[in-house]
């Protein structure tokens, strides 16, 4: 029996997330398995390579450490590193050097904003605070340190309008170079509907790779998704997105997939499964053409979703639901300018005296 594409997708997770292990420390392994129940693999793998990163950083830069191999590091050896040490460390990540790098050749090091920073610091605030209240460690450095503040950033969305020509550039290609419109005239169909299908419903990209044919239930015009954490839930779409994926669903039944893509619903060129970073790809080349001042992304096609769903009930609650949020407080946050100006509507909607 074929593996669903989610639990492929946790099979390559989990060999990979093996192979970083087998380059850190011995109680990595100890806090992965630790942690497991409540983060995703794509999440332990994430901390395995900021992991890789910190351990190679005190080797690299403190000369306590310089005769060490990453695997060396014992527990008393980690509790020993000093808040200075993690504070340096905060610093060197604004840019740090790859091995080619030189004084003269900057662009060859990576440069970290505060976003990535903050990312890196709280993952290693994970292990520290794991390693601790699991008496691993009797010192916790990590804890007294603070983590870098994020500016509050406008969310990327597009607007109604902007939305309409997007999908009128998806489904025409008027506006893409010679080259791109030979390859638009073979996936015109299929880009069209998984254009529709995210900006209707909100998944995510690697959901929407994921469906199968047989996730599609016309009868109840739904999807049947993967969630992360393995959670499998229905979406449902509306009558335009119905349209054009039954238009897509019949064209679909023509194609002869190759072999491991029998099932699945969204296919390449080559008639195999397609991936994230093709998605991606076709996201950015067509919304260029039509919003050539935002950044937009397959994930802003979920904001888009969201903010469009919030506006048009006023429930952050059902806007979290649909989205996947297990937390409100995280829809909350993303839609915080949009609760305030429902608020701010709502000043003159009660009435002290009759007319």
């Amino acid at each position: 029996m074929e593996l669903k594409y989610s639990q492929q997708e946790e099979i390559r997770n989990i060999k990979k997330l093996r192979e970083l292990t087998k380059e850190l420390p011995e109680l990595c392994s100890t806090f992965f398995r630790g942690i497991e129940p409540r983060t995703s693999s794509r999440t332990r793998i994430a901390y395995a390579y900021d992991l890789k990163v910190f351990f190679q950083y005190l080797i690299d830069e403190n000369p306590v450490y310089k005769d060490h191999k990453i695997r060396d590091f014992t527990p008393e050896e980690i509790e020993k590193v000093s808040v200075l040490d993690l504070e340096e460390y905060m610093e060197y990540l604004k840019y740090r050097p790859t091995a080619s790098d030189t004084a003269s050749s900057a662009s060859q090091g990576i440069l970290n904003g505060t976003r990535g920073i903050k990312r890196k610091i709280a993952s290693l605030k994970s292990f520290y605070n794991y390693l601790y209240k699991d008496e691993i460690i009797h010192q916790n450095p990590a804890a007294l340190v603070s983590l870098p503040k994020l500016r509050e950033q406008d969310i990327i969305r597009m607007d109604t309008n902007e939305v309409a020509d997007f999908l009128d550039e998806v489904e025409s290609g008027n506006r893409l170079t010679k080259k791109q419109q030979q390859f638009h005239e073979k996936t015109a169909l299929r880009d069209s509907a998984m254009m529709n299908l995210m900006l209707g419903t909100g998944i995510r990209v690697s959901e929407c790779v994921g469906l199968n044919l047989s996730d599609v239930d016309f009868n109840n015009d739904g999807i049947h998704i993967h969630r992360k954490g393995g959670k499998e839930v229905t979406v449902y779409f509306g009558d335009e997105v119905e349209s054009i994926l039954r238009e897509y669903v019949e064209m679909r039944k023509h194609l002869i997939p190759k072999s491991g893509s029998e099932d699945a619903l969204f296919l390449s060129l080559q008639n195999k499964r397609i991936g994230v970073r093709a998605v991606e790809n076709l996201v950015k080349k067509y919304a260029m053409t039509v919003t050539p001042g935002k950044h937009i992304t397959p994930h802003k096609l979920r904001s888009t979703y969201g903010t469009n769903l919030y506006r048009e009930t006023g429930d952050i609650y059902l806007v979290a639901d649909v989205l996947g949020h297990n937390d409100v407080n995280t829809t909350k946050k993303h839609y915080a300018a949009l609760e305030d100006e429902r608020r701010r509507s709502a000043r003159n909607k009660v009435h002290l005296r009759e007319d």
